[in-house]
């Protein structure tokens, strides 16, 4: 692969700003100069109203509006491509017009650990006194905590993760409440080069987000050279696994502030196994649903069947009772 593959232009690359984002369109920023050494950036970072905002974001339409404002910019041709995470992408709406996902980077571990302050003598999940309170802005973190340890108060925090840690440890101020630990993304933690010791969770403990851990490349459809650029990072494994989570989620139609979990993994032989959840956000009410694409088929087909059998177990009844 040689530098001429690429037009001889500036790659402008639509984020947010934070410091997690940064190191993330530095990574994507890396992954493409391998292809294309000579190649130009530009990082346009974006402080987006949802990172500004400091209150449920259910309040104020919900996750979109992380991704909102860039996929406007990419519109408009402000930017060439943003990178996503691909959780904080809407399920129940369509891309917006004209913009597509050229390539998935290849996913890392996707579980969530759970954190607890400096000093602490808890060591896991089962450690932890009743009446804890266990930090986390995710729904689906809340309800999971919730159905093993209904005795625990989980308690709202949002904001980038150094912050985070600075409430955990009793740095920032955290409107009277004494944290006795917090859950977040290991990915995450990763890519900021955070080394802390934690309870990480298991699977039956924690599944993670519809497309968790995944960054997802995303540009213009007519865009052609830009493409073309995106598909020689794309993990044809991540992307099969992230079009069945994705379904999964489309056809649950699923809120922002939904409780939905959904996982998808290949098997040695090639086989997908996807396993998706619904909860109530108390954790009490749930439809669990696992199933395998024996015939390695569309991926798109799983996701709809496990759709299909959580709504056949009363996901649509849990997600409706949920305002957003």
């Amino acid at each position: 692969m040689n530098s001429t593959d690429f037009p001889d232009r500036l790659l402008r690359i639509g984020t947010r700003s934070s410091p997690l984002a940064r190191a993330q369109t530095d990574m994507v920023i890396a992954a493409l100069k391998e292809h294309e050494p000579a190649l130009q950036t530009e990082v346009v970072p974006v402080t987006t109203e949802a990172d500004l905002w400091q209150g449920d974001l259910a309040q104020l339409g919900g996750k979109g509006l992380y991704t909102r404002e860039i996929d406007q910019m990419l519109q408009r041709g402000d930017v060439d491509m943003a990178v996503h995470c691909v959780k904080d992408v809407p399920g129940d709406v369509p891309l917006p017009k004209g913009l597509i996902f050229a390539a998935y980077m290849e996913r890392p571990d996707v579980r969530d650990v759970l954190l607890f302050p400096e000093g602490s003598e808890y060591t896991s999940l089962a450690d932890l006194p009743s009446g804890a309170n266990i930090l986390s802005s995710a729904v689906r973190r809340k309800a999971q905590v919730l159905r093993a340890r209904p005795d625990l108060k989980v308690v709202r925090v949002r904001g980038a993760v150094g912050s985070r840690l600075e409430k955990l440890d009793g740095k920032r101020k955290l409107d009277g409440v004494k944290p006795d630990g917090m859950i977040l993304a290991v990915a995450g933690l990763a890519r900021l080069g955070i080394d802390r010791p934690g309870y990480v969770l298991g699977m039956d403990e924690m599944l993670p987000a519809v497309g968790a851990g995944v960054l997802g490349l995303e540009c213009r459809q007519d865009d052609h050279p830009v493409a073309a650029l995106l598909e020689k990072v794309n993990d044809e494994k991540t992307m099969r696994e992230v079009t069945a989570e994705r379904v999964l989620l489309h056809n649950l139609r699923g809120h922002c502030n939904s409780p939905i979990a959904g996982y998808c993994t290949t098997e040695a032989d090639g086989q997908l196994v996807l396993r998706g959840m619904v909860f109530d956000r108390e954790g009490s009410k749930f439809a669990n649903a696992m199933l395998w694409d024996e015939h390695q088929g569309d991926p798109a087909v799983l996701g709809a069947r496990v759709a299909a059998e959580l709504l056949r177990q009363g996901a649509r009844s849990i997600i409706a009772g949920i305002p957003h």
